[in-house]
């Protein structure tokens, strides 16, 4: 196991009981270096939505823990927000909340002449995915085709 995902699991099991305690949900950890800095990020979600305090009371407990602990490596960047609306999915978990929503899916190469599909999400597993396309026929593709799936949203 890398540092990187040493550093994502312990984080998320200290995250998980504060935010069971506060009735969120964890949608991802991820520990990231970008222009220079690294950032561990928390996404969290609840079924009304997340807000500005929701994510500061999340923080300061995380902080206060991870202050504690003392377990990364040099100097990061905290950040615990909302996924978004066009939240990508990447862990089991992700896919199974998200069976029966509109997925988008991005692939590497082209694929009947276009690189993006949308769909229902339908069925995942470790290799594939499965989404229901507008004309009720199922589209599979293989996780190693997928540049991204995320949530689709319309504005």
């Amino acid at each position: 196991m890398s540092k990187r995902e040493s550093y994502e699991q312990r984080t998320e099991a200290i995250l998980l009981p504060i935010l069971e305690k506060h009735g969120f949900s964890l949608w991802d950890v991820e520990y990231v270096k970008e222009g220079g800095n690294w950032y561990l990020r928390a996404y969290i979600d609840k079924p009304d939505g997340i807000g500005v305090n929701d994510c500061e009371v999340v923080s300061r407990e995380l902080s206060d823990i991870l202050d504690e602990e003392d377990y990364i490596e040099g100097s990061y960047i905290l950040e615990v927000s909302s996924p978004g609306l066009g939240r990508p999915l990447k862990k089991d978990r992700d896919f199974e909340r998200s069976m029966g929503e509109e997925v988008e899916i991005r692939t590497y190469r082209m694929i009947d002449r276009t690189k993006e599909f949308r769909g229902i999400l339908k069925a995942y597993d470790k290799d594939s995915v499965t989404i229901e396309m507008d004309d009720s026929r199922e589209k599979t593709f293989e996780k190693s085709e997928i540049a991204l799936v995320r949530l689709a949203f319309d504005f």
